[in-house]
């Protein structure tokens, strides 16, 4: 369960591209969703464009309910270009990881969210940053995909594809890459930094 907010507007404009498809996470309302700013853009969007449709759910980030939930909208999602998620970042990761042809952008930031946050069933780690990266990265968060959390792309000890820091884990921006070659999305260029992420301190010892 984590706190969300909607990004600015002319963000997610910026964000809609063909046939979209509007998921609307409402999993995580009794933490704080803004349910109430979400609809009302949401349908700002719906009404004027004749491409966007939206569809209603909840915890999506949990693999498995995800693919109940939308499987009576498999043929709308498969008509869709991009699939714009209104979530935390790991709904918007699970998604972007079952629809893997398709664009899967976040319309939400996830803010950090302190102390107990219960037990539940993720596949994919949110870091809460307070501003999300998944728009850049092809749906593959590189705070918590990347040992290291590096953001400015992959260090020199990965090899074969595998991590220095584990040698049982993927190398993160080995998995980036390749998801922005299958969209072609690799030439975009790099987005400046989000100012509020959280930098780790790592031990050279």
């Amino acid at each position: 369960m984590l706190i969300t907010q909607v990004k600015p507007k002319n963000d997610i404009l910026s964000l809609i591209s063909g046939k979209t498809v509007i998921i609307n996470c409402e999993g995580c309302k009794e933490v704080y969703f803004p349910d109430t700013e979400a609809a009302e853009l949401q349908n700002e969007l719906a009404g004027n464009k004749s491409e966007i449709e939206v569809i209603a759910a909840d915890y999506i980030c949990n693999p498995e309910n995800l693919e109940l939930q939308l499987q009576k909208h498999a043929r709308i999602i498969g008509d869709a270009e991009t699939i714009l998620i209104f979530s935390c970042g790991a709904g918007v990761q699970t998604a972007a990881d079952k629809y893997k042809g398709k664009k899967v952008l976040a319309a939400c930031d996830t803010y950090s969210l302190p102390g107990y946050q219960g037990v539940t069933p993720l596949e994919y780690d949110c870091d809460q940053c307070g501003e999300c990266w998944l728009n850049s990265t092809g749906g593959i968060c590189p705070i918590t995909a990347c040992s290291k959390s590096l953001v400015n792309g992959q260090c020199g000890g990965s090899k074969n594809g595998k991590c220095e820091v584990d040698a049982g884990m993927e190398c993160g921006w080995e998995r980036i890459y390749r998801r922005l070659e299958a969209l072609g999305a690799n030439e975009v260029p790099p987005q400046p930094a989000p100012q509020s992420i959280r930098m780790r301190n790592y031990s050279l010892e």
